[in-house]
């Protein structure tokens, strides 16, 4: 296999990891039910706490079912990226992005493999695919787009596989409310416009050691779904920032925190919920399995250099 080829697997590799970070980390139910006071502060009526506020915007949001989607994150010296496109959660994860990268290790990879570090990434229920560009399809024949399957992330990568696969296919916007409502200290900042749109700011910090039911806020099965994504990021405290409409629907949200890789920095604007998201297959003849390209990569170095 060239060397160009073996780049392009690499980069493959890279792109498995980074894709399930896109939808800002997972966890999805529309669980919670609201507490203290029933009626929302769209119509009027003043939520007792932030507590039973966010239980609102946990349940409203998960339940509005899609939306489009906009934001930046940086992952230490891993990436940072720019992302932008609609997702719908109502029945596994599905829907499109467009993916910039602006730097780290991710974007030094794809420029090296030929790419100009932007790409269509396009998820489904049982699995995403990654627009790759012409340099991958000089090199497999036109086929340009890589097809990973959740169910092969899971088997090739063990435990980090079934994390990836997990958290790509739980993810919906209201994991951000999850975590405020973990943190135990969460608060009300106050009233401010976010993109023309009146808001209700609220912010907490997570620290994961300290994370129990009974200050959580959270279940058994969502707290320890919670606190496990938190481990395999290699997070030890999160500071979460939402801004959320009179609608109880989630408008910002900003994720701020120390992984394995160095500095986590992510905020992600939410609009047009309810909107339509339809996504479609690549061209069958234009994809190449994750997994077939392993085995191309290890069939070529095991015969000859690269």
């Amino acid at each position: 296999m060239r060397t160009s080829t073996v780049r392009r697997v690499g980069v493959a590799v890279a792109v498995a990891a980074a894709l399930t970070s896109v939808g800002a980390c997972g966890g999805s139910d529309d669980g919670g039910t609201s507490k203290g006071k029933e009626q929302s502060r769209g119509s009027g009526v003043v939520k007792a706490d932030a507590i039973s506020a966010l239980l609102d915007v946990q349940k409203k949001t998960g339940a509005a079912n899609s939306a489009k989607v906009e934001g930046t994150t940086v992952m230490g010296s891993a990436m940072s990226m720019k992302q932008s496109g609609a997702l719908d959660w109502s029945d596994g994860v599905t829907g499109s992005m467009e993916i910039t990268y602006t730097g780290g290790a991710m974007a030094d990879t794809m420029k090296k493999a030929g790419g100009n570090g932007t790409m269509q990434a396009r998820y489904f229920k049982d699995g995403y695919a990654a627009d790759m560009g012409a340099a991958l399809a000089q090199q497999t024949g036109g086929k340009r787009w890589i097809s990973y399957s959740y169910d092969d992330l899971a088997e090739l990568g063990g435990a980090s596989g079934a994390a990836m696969k997990d958290q790509m296919q739980n993810t919906t916007p209201d994991q951000g409310v999850k975590s405020l409502l973990a943190s135990g200290d969460v608060k009300e900042v106050g009233k401010e416009e976010v993109r023309g749109v009146a808001t209700t700011h609220y912010s907490g910090t997570v620290d994961v050691a300290e994370l129990t039911a009974k200050t959580s806020n959270l279940d058994a099965d969502q707290l320890a779904a919670l606190k496990k994504q938190f481990n395999d990021a290699g997070i030890t405290t999160e500071t979460v920032d939402i801004w959320v409409d009179d609608n109880d629907l989630l408008v910002k949200k900003s994720e701020r925190g120390q992984m394995k890789t160095g500095e986590l920095n992510s905020t992600v604007f939410y609009s047009d919920y309810g909107t339509k998201v339809s996504v479609e297959r690549p061209p069958a003849g234009e994809t190449i399995g994750f997994k077939e390209l392993l085995k191309q990569q290890q069939g070529a170095t095991g015969g000859a250099a690269s």
